[in-house]
């Protein structure tokens, strides 16, 4: 089943606003239960279930605060969509390996998320400005 872009826009920013409520329960209901999750260049690497992702969004959750996404724009096709975004907020524990120490943090992100059959997002890539982040998180 074929998706609208409304319906897709509607999935992704449910998706974005558990995010940004730093609700672990609320994101994972939004992956299907087979969902592929892969935050490219994440240690732990890419996982296959909605639960694996719970310890990416707790670490997530964790080390950003106060995080607001805009997107910047999104591409559709039948059953994707790329979502090219700007978070901002505060880093307040180690993002990525890099110590926050509470400083502001914005960066670029972009999805590739594919829906599944119910309508759940059933694979989601996402790739993070890294260097944006190494910039502004100096480390001593």
């Amino acid at each position: 089943m074929a998706l609208s872009r409304a319906e897709m826009d509607r999935k992704m920013d449910e998706h974005f606003g558990f995010e940004r409520a730093d609700d672990v329960t609320g994101v994972l209901a939004t992956l299907a239960p087979e969902a592929e999750h892969d935050i490219v260049g994440w240690p732990g690497g890419p996982t296959k279930g909605a639960e694996n992702a719970r310890p990416f969004y707790e670490a997530l959750f964790a080390d950003l605060a106060e995080g607001e996404i805009a997107t910047i724009r999104r591409l559709y096709g039948a059953d994707f969509l790329v979502d090219e975004s700007l978070w901002t907020g505060k880093a307040v524990g180690r993002p990525f390996g890099l110590e926050g120490k509470g400083r502001k943090l914005e960066f670029r992100l972009l999805h590739v998320v594919e829906f599944a059959e119910d309508g759940r997002i059933g694979r989601e890539a996402v790739w993070v400005d890294l260097a944006a982040m190494i910039r502004q998180l100096p480390q001593d």
